[in-house]
């Protein structure tokens, strides 16, 4: 009995923790609206940037913690929370290297293992597998990065603070981006295992 009804919740898609995730990502335009504000003309709103990266780094603990408190972990969820960590990502990218907080290398860096990802990802669709779970090394990397991300906005300006936000920022942005690597790295090796074995098998 409690195995048919683990399987109903998890094929629920109005959930506590979906619900949440479906936040997140209505969030992405709104933070990637604050951020670019003054270059176009409009007022400063890096503190409400900040502060809706902040919920949605609430949100992302809570989403998972409560799916698996509450047996609520689904098809959905498994897709909406690597989803929403990727475009508050990508966003954020957007966001500072359009305002030159951040250098165009490092985006390059992190944009192209996301590219390495999606060529991993047609790879095992062609063989019939699906994406790749996202693992603790991958979990791991994205929080370095939003970390990085709000202390890097937060150094873009004067002060003790400022300062303070750029030595942890690149602190973070370092870590993040080796471990992002790190984790791509990984996906390969697992693909070409998975492939290989496909293979092999025919």
């Amino acid at each position: 009995m409690e195995v048919q009804e683990t399987r109903v919740q998890t094929e629920r898609v109005l959930t506590i923790p979906n619900i949440l995730s479906m936040a997140r990502l209505a969030g992405v335009p709104l933070f990637l609206w604050l951020i670019l504000r003054p270059e176009f003309g409009g007022p400063q709103s890096d503190g409400w940037a900040l502060l809706v990266l902040m919920l949605s780094g609430v949100s992302d603990y809570l989403d998972g913690k409560l799916a698996r408190r509450w047996n609520q972990i689904s098809s959905l969820g498994r897709l909406l929370d690597p989803a929403a960590d990727r475009l508050y990502i990508l966003s954020t990218l957007v966001g500072l290297t359009w305002r030159e907080i951040l250098p165009i290398w490092l985006t390059a860096a992190l944009l192209a293992r996301e590219l390495v990802l999606l060529v991993m990802v047609g790879i095992l669709r062609r063989h019939g597998y699906p994406p790749p779970q996202v693992n603790f090394l991958g979990k791991a990397a994205t929080f370095n990065l939003m970390y990085a991300f709000p202390l890097l906005l937060l150094s873009d300006g004067s002060g003790w603070i400022s300062s303070l936000g750029a030595i942890f920022g690149w602190a973070f942005a370092g870590w993040g981006t080796t471990l992002y690597w790190w984790a791509g790295v990984l996906y390969v090796v697992q693909v070409r295992r998975l492939i290989r074995a496909d293979t092999m098998a025919d």
